[in-house]
């Protein structure tokens, strides 16, 4: 039986983990394959019962719209995950009992790790989305000092999102709307500062609205960080270096979030010295 990891969704089709995965099994020469498989709402509790039973199967990742219906399904939720609120990854344990833990977090994180390395007498981010990857940005950021400007459609949904996952430091919640039109606020000096703009929404995505975000509303030397990654080059991205910012791309994320699910299916760290030919095949 050659062992398998999958990707599970509704839809599905559109996503690069198994383009990512098979590319690092490969590298590694390793005898394993990963998967897409669509999987509906009401397929999901027997898809896990089908798979816990099948021995060649490695775990699955966890898209939308399962990451939290998921959990009540699980024999265990890893701490991280049950924090978040929201599991993205399932590996069968020893028993083939079935446990959830979160690598969106972490692979959030990964690319701003030499600038969080840094002292900052401030760190601020502007966060647009309320939806799942928000979850873990939000849990991510928080735990890394930040005082976050969580910005949504609804508001209050922004505000239970907050009060839920970064309860103790003084955030805000505001209609997305607000960033739509100019300001002429005069920000302060920010050179010791960290100053995110994070698009943790799917706006901007192929068949989706552009987000409606005026760059005057981001600080001096901002990062702008989109988590779409189809498009690749996304207008909010674009419209960031024509300020001069430096940018952070949806690949970053979805790379780094699929290697410690990779070393999680299959026991061995993703050979990530390739990175630079994964995003010419991701961007093909």
């Amino acid at each position: 039986m050659k062992p398998y990891a999958e990707v599970i969704g509704d839809p599905i089709a559109q996503s690069k983990s198994p383009a990512i995965h098979n590319f690092w099994l490969g590298r590694l020469g390793i005898d394993a394959e990963y998967r897409a498989c669509n999987v509906q709402a009401d397929e999901l509790a027997d898809y896990l019962a089908a798979r816990r039973t099948d021995l060649a199967w490695r775990g699955c990742n966890v898209t939308m719209p399962h990451k939290q219906a998921v959990i009540p399904l699980l024999y265990n939720v890893e701490p991280l995950a049950e924090a978040i609120g929201a599991v993205n990854t399932v590996y069968p344990a020893f028993d083939r009992s079935l446990t959830g833990t979160n690598t969106d977090a972490a692979g959030f994180l990964e690319p701003l790790s030499g600038t969080l390395g840094k002292t900052h007498l401030f760190r601020m981010a502007r966060i647009f989305g309320t939806g799942g990857a928000a979850r873990a940005i939000i849990t991510a950021l928080a735990s890394q000092g930040f005082t976050l400007v969580l910005a949504g459609r609804d508001p209050g949904k922004a505000r239970a999102l907050l009060d839920e996952l970064a309860p103790e430091g003084e955030h805000h919640a505001i209609d997305l709307a607000h960033f739509a039109e100019p300001t002429d606020f005069p920000f302060d000096d920010r050179e010791s500062c960290l100053d995110l703009v994070v698009n943790a929404s799917s706006l901007g995505m192929q068949g989706q609205p552009l987000l409606a975000f005026d760059w005057s509303h981001a600080p001096p030397r901002s990062i702008a960080y989109d988590i779409v990654t189809a498009p690749h080059e996304t207008h909010f991205l674009q419209a960031a270096r024509d300020q001069g910012l430096h940018t952070i791309d949806g690949l970053s994320m979805l790379i780094g979030q699929a290697a410690i699910a990779f070393e999680v299916f299959f026991g061995q760290p993703a050979p990530r010295e390739h990175d630079d030919e994964l995003r010419r095949i991701l961007t093909a």
